[in-house]
Order: C-alpha cells, then sequence, then structure tokens
C-alpha cells in the first residue's frame, strides 16, 4: 500500500447508507485517496454506526485503503475481525485499551497499519511510550460520536506538538509516521490544519454534503498546496 504525501479521506459517517458501495466507488473516482470508516459502539461513543461486515461488503468496490477507526470499548476483540474484512489501517482511543502497546502490536501482527485516535482532551504523551509501534496519529478536533460538528480551534496547536514529536522521531532514525485530524474539515480551514502539521484529512459532511465530490476534494488539495507556504 503506497501513502501519498497528502490523503484525503473522506468519512463514510456523512455517506448516503442506502447505496454505500456506490458512494465509495464514486468519492474515489472523484479523487479520494483513503476511505474513512468510523465505528462507534454507543458505549465508548454516544452513536452506533457500522461493523465488520459492513468493512467487507464496501471492500470489493474500491482498492483504495480503508482506514478503520474504532471508537469501541474494548477493542482488541474486533480487531482481528476487521483485518479479515478488508481494513488497511487501524486505529482506535488508548482510554478504550488496558495495554495500548499491546493492542497496536495486535493490529499490525494481522497485517494492517496501526495507530493512536487522541480525543481533544486526551493529552498526547500516550505517543511517547509506543512510537515504535505507530504507523499514524489521529487527532480529533471534534468531539467525537456524531457528524457535522465545528472544528476546535485548539486542535492546531495539538497538531503542531504532534508533528514535533514525530519529527523528532523520524529524524532520530524512526519510522514515519502519518498525521491524520478528523473532525470539522472543510476547504475554508483546511490550509491552516495542514500548515499546523496535518497531512491525512478526514472529511465527511464537507464532501458528501456536496453536490459535486471531485470539486470539494480538488478545493482541498489547492487550499493545501497554498499553505505549503505558511509557517508552521
Amino acid at each position: 500500500m503506497t501513502l501519498p504525501d497528502i490523503c484525503i479521506a473522506p468519512s463514510l459517517l456523512s455517506a448516503d447508507f442506502s447505496r454505500l458501495g456506490e458512494e465509495v466507488r464514486n468519492v474515489v473516482e472523484a479523487g479520494a485517496d483513503w476511505i474513512h470508516f468510523d465505528v462507534m459502539d454507543n458505549h465508548f461513543v454516544p452513536n452506533l454506526t457500522i461493523g465488520p461486515m459492513v468493512c467487507e461488503a464496501i471492500r470489493p468496490h474500491t482498492s483504495a485503503p480503508i482506514d478503520v477507526h474504532l471508537m469501541v470499548e474494548p477493542v482488541d476483540a474486533i480487531i482481528p475481525q476487521f483485518a479479515k474484512a478488508g481494513a488497511n489501517l487501524i486505529t482506535f482511543h488508548p482510554e478504550a485499551s488496558r495495554h495500548p502497546d499491546r493492542t497496536l502490536g495486535l493490529i499490525r501482527d494481522h497485517g494492517c497499519r496501526a495507530g493512536l485516535v487522541f480525543n481533544p482532551a486526551t493529552p498526547l504523551n500516550w505517543m511517547d511510550y509506543v512510537m515504535d509501534k505507530l504507523d499514524i496519529v489521529l487527532l480529533m478536533s471534534v468531539n467525537p460520536g456524531f457528524g457535522g460538528q465545528q472544528f476546535i480551534p485548539s486542535t492546531l496547536q495539538k497538531l503542531r506538538e504532534a508533528r514535533r514529536r514525530i519529527d523528532a522521531w523520524v529524524q532520530a532514525g524512526g519510522q514515519p509516521i502519518r498525521l491524520e485530524v478528523d473532525g470539522g474539515v472543510k476547504v475554508d480551514n483546511i490550509g491552516v490544519i495542514h500548515a499546523a502539521g496535518a497531512d491525512t484529512f478526514v472529511a465527511g459532511s464537507a464532501v458528501f454534503g456536496a453536490p459535486d465530490y471531485r470539486a470539494v476534494i480538488d478545493a482541498m488539495r489547492s487550499e493545501i498546496l497554498k499553505a505549503r507556504g505558511l509557517s508552521v
């Protein structure tokens, strides 16, 4: 699986659930790099969404990486199910695992890229103890549970700090780690978010709520390119 410099990952949470296969095909044809797959259990977060069977059902519709975000507790039992269903990347919240290091290892053992997800109030310190097992870090820029929320501005400073930690790790000889952001990402703020350090962008309603998916994704890439000259 190749990872482009910048990844746009539309979230199926905002797609038309009555025709998910078609939505997946259309958004990938419009330029999406990944498909973001939000899994909520009505326990760890106050909503209930989709599980491994839906992941397995959409897998034949695209060769694009499926980025599974687990908002469930506990997490370990469901990881093998998603790996078997066709997930390429699996992220989870450290609060939902008794042993985050072991859970990251479990994801990798099943052939997927692994990552941690940080809620707005979750400190980044968890990263420091598992850097060697991280392929991706996902910062929530809203409190998880529902789509269509507004981006929390303090996420920008948190992104800068996460980027600093990742860059220091890579410069010391560590593996590359992607920095993803999820929540309230739109055309009018994606440039600032990129300037703060993000390289992977989850966008739900901003993409699936638009009449022309390609126009939105192209506009997002354009704003990212404009932001390349901004100071982090």
